[in-house]
């Protein structure tokens, strides 16, 4: 039997992080009950617990950036728990400054794009979200850039030959999303900001 649904990988990023968060929450709810009996306590207590809650911030973010968009609302509450989770002892802090809430596959290729910002930003920085008349920009800003051109020629370009690894799928994948939408992807480089447009 055919699977008809070209978006299937986005679907199978749905399945593994949703069959992740469940037990990731109940690792940190049996965190808390230790924490609450006394019996547990000191630095590695803390190192675990610090790890639980970065890994279910992280699955949380992924889940929205590698999983299936559809049409529906995402609140602006929403967003921003996800990125202030996600920031929490990181490197990098995110501004969201939509005031409304977005659509799904609006907020999927915002993350895309701070994911691919991410690896331009091996020294930490800030990256901001920022959308107008239905124009999104996402800008990444901080200390000595790395930028892999031909890995960013891609963003712009399908035709460009970039071999992409694991660690650099959204690269392959914000401009499938884009096309999805139907939006098109520009960047734009200074020396310590890059942005993306959409």
């Amino acid at each position: 039997m055919a699977v008809d649904n070209e978006d299937l990988p986005a679907l199978i990023g749905s399945r593994i992080c949703h069959d992740l968060i469940s037990p990731i929450g109940a690792i940190n709810n049996g965190l808390e009950l230790l924490g609450m009996s006394g019996e547990v306590s000191g630095p590695e207590m803390e190192l675990i617990s610090d790890s639980v809650t970065n890994a279910n911030a992280r699955i949380r973010f992924f889940r929205i950036a590698f999983g299936a968009a559809g049409d529906q609302q995402m609140g602006r509450a929403e967003v921003v728990s996800v990125l202030d989770d996600v920031s929490k002892g990181g490197r990098l802090s995110y501004q969201w400054a939509p005031l409304e809430g977005s659509s799904r596959s609006e907020v999927r290729m915002a993350f895309l794009a701070a994911l691919c910002l991410e690896s331009a930003l091996p020294y930490g920085g800030t990256i901001t979200v920022l959308c107008a008349d239905g124009h999104w920009t996402v800008i990444g800003e901080g200390p000595k850039l790395n930028v892999d051109d031909a890995l960013w020629a891609r963003l712009s370009d399908d035709n460009a030959e970039v071999k992409i690894s694991p660690a650099q799928v959204q690269f392959a994948m914000l401009p499938y999303a884009a096309k999805q939408a139907e939006r098109d992807l520009k960047v734009e480089q200074a020396l310590e900001k890059i942005s993306i447009f959409f």
